[in-house]
């Protein structure tokens, strides 16, 4: 009797052990449920629906939505931990982690449990949120951007670098409500601004704000003057510095420019820019701003929900710092471009009115020293991603493929006065010298740029054959040392009849930029295939060219092909390069570009081309030429342009003089 007693005693005892850990893991379980809804809660940053304790629900969100809104658009990440029960209550810590401007700020508080019946109820406290947060604080973010790094060139010359600049506008309070809208309109004729919008902008600003309507550069002869702006009641100007380029063409094509950050660009950066925020709008600056910008210095501020900034300046302990974190500067962007020779292509191009380019890059290592594009482009990067029918330059290409095929510049061909292929009938440009027709070399043919002794060796150099010369000299390939977006041309593997016969001199579907003219006419110099380079570091994009934003009107605008996809033929050789060095020798001793014997220095060697496009009646022509001059290779382009060597070629012949 007494043995079955004590087991009976021992099983209770351990019914009741049993039992009462039984209950210890339901709390727990719950718990831990309430903590995990009340962490995702909370990284909604919705606490409507939430269980608590303390306040309403519908007042606590109101009281969470004003203390973040100083922190913007952004939602932290809540995680709670395993929470730890002290009979009905449980403590829950909750790790935060917020991405601000591009930063982590993380975190830790703790949230308090307790059970209401079946339900864990949290007591909402402002701490929730924030560390020691107090029930009159709320949350500011402040960010601190570095100054933008420089873009340098050519040894180490700053090509973009803080300017000075002077910020344009009305300030209201200094001239009276009434008289606001007559000075808006005044200073917007002075600076050829929209009246309406700047009107607009000056009406909408606070009773003393300040109301920028334009930046100009603060260097002498601009216009309008101080006079000028001072005379419109309430106008001042405000002393400032912009990441600028020398002048307000130079390079802008490829440099790009900066401004304030576009809607699209905020919510492409994943924080990393806020609205307001300075970034680049386009080319290298665009290209590389996170390399460019630096990061912005982040301070999170709890202060007294009423602190204006003139009790902060006078009380400057009135908020405490949560977080902060130095800015970090920007690293300077270093290219190959030459400020002299970039400058002197865009003199070279100030009077020309069609679209137009001028490359030119050093052969030895491929350095590209200028790409300009003419004011007709209008802001297009024509010298860089034009895409056009290269015309009889591509005759360098033609001669490679001939060499390969045994030709040499003593070979001889038959120039007619034209030719017809399965019924198209081809000629040569007008004013094609009677002397050169005839049994010719091929030496001569190239110099004076007879199509139809190169259509005429149209079934010795098949298509595949043209593309694979083409990549030998670098073109039509993709451009991985550039380090900017580039079309290096375009040279189908595959065309027959009319066609084929029409790509023997750049014609059918081949397409050119103009640095790929200039890459082609360096591996010539050089003996080898030129890697175009503008980027030093920097790596291109993938593909050989980005989406065509061609301007409108241009003849190519629609093309958009790519580098070619087949193996790159063998490279260049010295001995093929001489040949060639030849004959772009005889284009200047002989042939159609004699004016440019008197450039002094060295020999130079050149090749003009005329492109036909269009259905006009006669068509339209691109003006092309390509020159070498010691260790210098230039393109020149005119779109609409005539005749190469009558349009594009004293263009050349300007540059080359005064390139020295």
């Amino acid at each position: 009797m007494g043995n079955f007693r004590v087991a009976a005693l021992v099983l209770a005892a351990a019914l009741t052990g049993a039992a009462l850990t039984s209950c210890d893991d339901g709390r727990q379980t719950a718990a831990k449920q309430a903590a995990g809804e009340l962490a995702a809660a909370l990284s909604a940053l919705d606490v409507s629906q939430a269980p608590l304790k303390g306040t309403e629900p519908a007042a606590a969100q109101e009281k969470l939505e004003s203390t973040v809104k100083g922190l913007g658009e952004a939602k932290p990440t809540v995680t709670a931990g395993e929470p730890k029960l002290d009979g009905d209550k449980a403590d829950v810590v909750l790790d935060y982690a917020w991405k601000l401007a591009g930063q982590e700020w993380s975190y830790q508080t703790t949230a308090q449990l307790a059970r209401d019946g079946d339900r864990w109820l949290t007591q909402w406290k402002p701490d929730l949120l924030a560390p020691q947060l107090g029930e009159a604080e709320v949350l500011t973010l402040a960010t601190t951007a570095p100054p933008r790094a420089d873009i340098l060139g050519a040894g180490g010359t700053a090509l973009v670098t803080a300017r000075p600049v002077l910020r344009v506008g009305i300030d209201k309070a200094k001239v009276p409500a009434e008289g606001q809208a007559d000075a808006a309109a005044k200073l917007a004729a002075l600076l050829k601004v929209d009246p309406a919008e700047y009107a607009k902008q000056v009406a909408a600003a606070g009773e003393k704000a300040f109301v920028e309507a334009i930046v100009l550069r603060d260097e002498a002869g601009r216009t309008p003057t101080d006079l000028e702006i001072a005379a419109v009641p309430g106008a001042i100007t405000v002393k400032d510095t912009m990441p600028l380029a020398p002048t307000r063409t130079f390079a802008r094509p490829v440099l790009g420019t900066v401004g304030p950050a576009t809607a699209e660009q905020v919510q492409a950066s994943n924080g990393a820019l806020q609205a307001g925020d300075t970034t680049g709008v386009a080319g290298l600056q665009a290209q590389y701003d996170a390399q460019l910008r630096g990061k912005d210095g982040l301070a999170v501020y709890a202060q007294p929900a009423d602190l204006t900034p003139e009790k902060l300046r006078t009380t400057p302990g009135a908020r405490r710092t949560l977080f902060e974190s130095a800015p970090v500067p920007g690293t300077p962007l270093t290219t190959t471009l030459d400020l002299r020779l970039q400058q002197l292509a865009e003199d070279t191009l100030a009077g020309v009115g069609p679209a137009s380019a001028i490359v030119a890059l050093r052969p030895s290592d491929g350095a590209v020293l200028a790409a300009a594009s003419g004011p007709g482009s209008n802001g297009y990067n024509t010298a860089m991603l034009g895409q056009y029918a290269p015309g009889s330059i591509f005759k360098t290409v033609d001669s490679l493929a001939l060499i390969r095929q045994g030709a040499t510049a003593e070979t001889r061909v038959q120039c007619t006065p034209t030719l017809t292929v399965d019924g198209r009938t081809f000629s040569n440009a007008p004013g094609y010298p009677a002397s050169s027709l005839g049994d010719v070399t091929l030496r001569d043919a190239y110099a004076h740029s007879c199509n139809t002794a190169f259509i005429a060796q149209r079934d010795k150099v098949s298509q595949a054959q043209l593309e694979s010369a083409a990549t030998s000299l670098g073109v039509a390939v993709d451009a991985p040392r550039l380090g900017a977006a580039a079309f290096l041309g375009s040279v189908p593997g595959d065309a027959a009849g009319t066609e084929h016969a029409a790509s023997m001199i750049g014609q059918g579907r081949i397409l050119f930029s103009p640095l790929a003219a200039a890459v082609m006419a360096g591996s010539v110099v050089k003996g080898a295939p030129v890697s175009a380079q503008l980027v030093v570091g920097g790596s291109a994009p993938s593909g050989s060219a980005p989406p065509s934003t061609t301007p409108a009107g241009t003849p190519s605008a629609s093309a958009s092909p790519a580098a070619s996809s087949a193996p790159a033929g063998p490279p260049v050789t010295a001995a093929e390069a001489a040949v060639l060095q030849d004959l772009m020798r005889a284009v200047v001793t002989s042939g159609h570009a004699g004016f440019l014997a008197d450039v002094p220095g060295g020999p130079v060697g050149a090749k003009t081309g005329t492109a036909e496009f269009g259905s006009g009646t006669p068509p339209k022509t691109h003006a092309w030429i390509i020159g070498t001059h010691g260790d210098l290779a230039v393109a020149v382009f005119v779109e609409e342009g005539g005749l190469g060597a009558t349009i594009s070629g004293p263009l050349l012949d300007r540059f080359l003089t005064q390139a020295g």
